[in-house]
């Protein structure tokens, strides 16, 4: 599966941005989808996934103000992004794990095949 990622931009603290991750290859409806961001001189770490069933998970740092979504007719994830922080300034990624139903482990970066370029998104204070 190929993946392309975007939707990342400049935008100041307490606004939205909407990313996309849109995946070509083959479908990825009965694939586990996620997020993961990767802050500069930090790891990547876990933002949000989707399972394939619709069920969600997401970081605490991020409850409430991030939501994922899916649309598998367009083969695409959505994360839509409110009330940003200046600490959620990174590069994004998105991740799938092909054809898979991840349950505990889907915070893992190994229990993920795929993963698309990346984009950045950086929030001002």
């Amino acid at each position: 599966v190929q993946l392309q990622a975007f939707g990342g931009g400049l935008v100041q603290a307490g606004g939205s941005l909407r990313l996309s991750c849109a995946a070509s290859g083959r479908p990825f409806s009965r694939s586990t989808v996620a997020w993961f961001r990767q802050a500069a001189g930090k790891e990547r770490e876990f933002v949000a996934a989707i399972r394939s069933d619709g069920t969600t998970v997401s970081a605490d740092s991020v409850k409430g103000r991030f939501t994922i979504a899916r649309d598998n007719a367009k083969n695409t994830v959505y994360l839509q992004m409110n009330t940003l922080k200046p600490e959620d300034t990174a590069v994004f990624y998105c991740a799938v794990a092909g054809g898979r139903f991840i349950t505990s482990s889907v915070r893992r970066l190994s229990s993920y095949d795929d993963w698309g370029q990346g984009t950045q998104v950086t929030v001002s204070s």
